[in-house]
């Protein structure tokens, strides 16, 4: 027993402190470390905000420091407690026009104060959890509503660019136009079209240098430029002034109609987080397609909380409403920034030059702010939303909602918008045409639209005009069908099958289609039977050989035909054709037709073998207009000049740099190359065939195999198997020596917009290597299932 009492401890030196045997380790006090990605992004973010943010708070009638203010809030409190790692947040052109509204018709301090209710709202709905809700507003109404808020920007901000002073409304700003045009100021002018031509050819300088010099933000040139030019030019115009902070404007108890001020927060808290929900998504787009670093999901209730948060403290400390900002945000990403330390450290950034810059911030002229704030206004009428919301067939949603933000405000354009929407899609709903005619001895009954109950009368009266026993087509040119109108279109197709009659279903563009996956040949007649013998993936034709049903054999005999029971190739060609009109242009018509508009513009030029099995667009996962591909046999890349015999690859590659302007060729060379194989066994000498001819231009390759002194070319850690893989190997390395040897692909290397690449593709592992050049040789790394290259072991 007295074995399992604990022992005292005696002795009377022995601390009472002593360490026990499961006492915790001391910790080691937490350091804030921050990258140095993030560093630099937050400077490039912060060279952006500053600039906008004046300008916004220019646009909006409010006091210019009320920028600086939404902006540090934004970096460090919506950056630290938002549910986007990447997003920026601060003042945003969405909200120009609903704050302008609100200076004009109530006064700053109440607009602070509403600024302050709104972000309470939204931090109750964040933590009620509907920040999803937000997304299924239509992005025709969403950008609409950016379109008007920017051509209402845009308006107002080309009275201050011409030298005058714009009206509190648009039709107003619109009348005194012709006045304004009769009385500008030349200087004004002056320097709002020098801030517009650096914003406009900043971006577009060619070459190296201006490779490096794009890294400094065209807002940032474009105001700098404009305020040293007034400056040393000593035109009198009016410029930035910023008050001391000891006279800033703090909010005040609302005054003004009940109704009104609780539509005024209506209005912020649904813009404002429509606006940063929507950026928070987009960013995850970007940091996703970036792939470097991975940044963790973004939290859309975390998000619009963290927004209602800065919104409240922006407010308070008499700042413009904060939003989450798509161009900062997207500048942020493309700046390499890997966590939220970005975010605050540019807050920090202008913080510091509120404090410290305020003399260097009063020299900027305020026309040159409005130049840029109206490019901005501008650039919210994007034409890539236009085509796309026309696409889709909602350009009426677009035009009410951006016509009604301009004339009529930005809650009630929406709310228009949203009108709009719900009727275009009841219509769709609802309206249904339904057609029957005779062609070809067929009866053909045609369904454009949705079938829905609504239809079933009118659906039924044109297959009753179907005689019995007649063949019948039935087209569904739709995406919704309803029980109701399934139940009809079943039980009249039993019935039809009855009476001896065959029946059709087919989609659009004539694709065939089954009624239901439980129906059965006997339920859905012959055109069902043989659909459902085949049942093929539309977008992996060269899978068809295995889903086609193969030729019936005679009982104890081979199939009739070829010798080889194969089918005649005329018939194969013609079978995959219509296969392919059949199953896969109706999916890719809308992306082929946008590109016979817009024409070619692939990214890479893809130079390959002509082997059967190297099936391009599957390995590298592109689609029409993505690849300029180049096959031959071999993929070689004959050198330059009269005495090579051959101008097709050399052509290619002028048309694809020169023209095309791809911004990277790569080589791909294969396992099992019958190019190799031939070069391998061919012997000086003898008749000299075409194959022959054109094989000489891959003896370089073969004499750098034979040659001891630079190291072989190696496969992801390992020796090549033989020597057929071995030349294969080498042979992409001296191809794309012999590509830096033509001109157009020298000089493009030398501006540095061309990047070269090598390539092997395993045909029996379906595995992809890309060449790594070292001081070590040249090595095949294998590129994993995400995307990354492993270096040999």
């Amino acid at each position: 027993m007295s074995a399992c009492v604990p022992a005292r401890a005696t002795d009377s030196t022995r601390p009472d402190d002593a360490h026990q045997p499961h006492s915790p380790p001391p910790t080691r006090p937490r350091r804030l470390r921050i990258a140095g990605a993030d560093l630099s992004a937050s400077i490039a973010v912060f060279l952006i905000a500053l600039p906008l943010s004046l300008g916004i708070a220019l646009a909006t009638d409010a006091p210019l420091q009320a920028g600086l203010v939404a902006a540090a809030v934004g970096g460090l409190v919506a950056g630290r407690l938002g549910g986007s790692a990447l997003q920026v947040s601060g003042p945003a052109a969405g909200l120009t026009v609903v704050t302008a509204d609100l200076i004009h018709r109530y006064g700053w301090r109440t607009t602070c104060a509403i600024t302050v209710l709104a972000g309470l709202v939204q931090l109750c709905l964040g933590c009620l959890r509907v920040a999803r809700t937000a997304l299924a507003v239509s992005p025709a109404i969403v950008h609409g509503m950016l379109a008007g808020i920017g051509v209402t920007i845009a308006v107002a901000q080309l009275h201050i660019v011409l030298g005058g002073t714009p009206q509190s409304a648009v039709l107003d700003n619109l009348r005194a136009l012709p006045a304004q045009l009769a009385r500008i100021h030349p200087a004004a002018v002056s320097v709002s079209a020098l801030t517009l031509a650096l914003l406009l050819i900043w971006p577009r300088i060619p070459g190296r240098a201006g490779r490096l010099l794009r890294r400094v933000p065209p807002a940032l040139v474009a105001v700098v430029g404009a305020t040293s030019t007034a400056s040393l030019a000593g035109l009198r115009l009016a410029r930035v002034d910023l008050p001391s902070w000891s006279s800033h404007a703090l909010p005040h108890l609302p005054e003004g109609p009940v109704l009104g001020i609780a539509t005024a927060v209506l209005t912020i808290t649904l813009v404002g987080s429509i606006e940063s929900l929507l950026s928070a998504v987009a960013v995850d787009k970007l940091a996703t397609l970036r792939g470097t670093v991975r940044v963790p999901r973004p939290d859309l209730d975390r998000e619009l909380r963290g927004q209602g948060t800065a919104n409240v403290i922006s407010g308070a400390l008499g700042g413009l409403p904060v939003t989450g900002v798509a161009v900062r945000s997207a500048a942020n990403v493309q700046s390499g920034a890997v966590s939220r330390n970005s975010t605050m450290l540019h807050g920090v950034w202008v913080v510091v030059a509120a404090l410290l810059m305020v003399p260097v911030l009063e020299l900027i002229p305020l026309a040159s702010l409005a130049a840029l704030v109206m490019a901005v206004g501008i650039q919210m009428v994007s034409l890539h939303h236009i085509r796309t919301v026309t696409r889709h067939r909602e350009v009426l949603v677009y035009a009410v909602t951006t016509l009604g933000v301009v004339f009529l405000g930005v809650l009630e354009g929406v709310c228009l918008g949203v009108a709009v929407a719900v009727a275009v899609a009841l219509h769709r709903l609802a309206h249904t045409r339904i057609t029957h005619e005779e062609r070809e001895g067929a009866h053909h009954v045609r369904v454009r639209g949705q079938l829905t109950f609504l239809a079933v009368p009118r659906l039924t009266r044109a297959l009753h005009q179907v005689p019995a026993g007649t063949d019948a087509v039935v087209e569904l040119d739709g995406s919704f069908m309803d029980h109701a109108a399934y139940e009809s279109l079943q039980d009249w197709q039993r019935t039809h099958l009855a009476h001896g009659g065959t029946v059709g279903l087919t989609g659009r563009a004539g694709t065939r289609i089954a009624l239901s996956a439980g129906s059965t040949a006997a339920d859905s007649g012959p055109e069902s039977a043989e659909a459902s013998a085949c049942r093929c993936r539309p977008w992996t034709p060269w899978r068809n050989h295995q889903c086609e049903r193969p030729p019936a054999a005679p009982p104890g005999g081979r199939p009739e035909g070829p010798a080889t029971g194969a089918e005649p190739a005329g018939q194969q060609l013609a079978r995959g054709i219509s296969a392919f009109q059949r199953n896969t242009a109706p999916l890719v018509r809308s992306e082929l037709a946008r590109l016979a508009r817009e024409g070619q513009r692939p990214s890479q030029l893809f130079l390959t073998c002509a082997d059967s099995r190297l099936v391009t667009s599957m390995i590298t996962s592109s689609g029409p207009g993505d690849l300029f591909v180049v096959r031959n046999v071999g993929n070689l890349v004959p050198l330059p000049g009269a005495e090579s015999g051959d101008d097709s690859v050399a052509a290619a590659i002028e048309y694809a740099v020169d023209v095309l302007g791809v911004r990277s060729i790569t080589v791909c060379g294969h396992s099992g190359c019958g190019a190799m194989q031939a070069l391998l066994a061919s012997e000086p000498g003898g008749v000299r065939t075409p194959l022959q001819r054109w094989l000489r231009h891959g003896l370089p390759s073969l004499q750098r195999m034979t040659d001891d002194q630079p190291p072989w070319a190696r496969i992801s850690g390992r020796e090549p198997a033989d020597a057929v893989e071995q030349l294969c190997l080498t042979n992409v390395v001296q191809q794309l020596e012999h590509l830096r040897a033509h001109e157009a692909v020298s000089r493009a290397l030398g501006e540095g917009t061309l990047a070269l690449h090598g390539m092997y593709f395993h045909v029996g592992e379906a595995q992809a290597y890309l060449l790594t050049p070292s001081e070590e040789g040249d090595v095949f790394g294998r590129v994993g299932a995400i995307g990354d290259l492993r270096s040999p072991a």
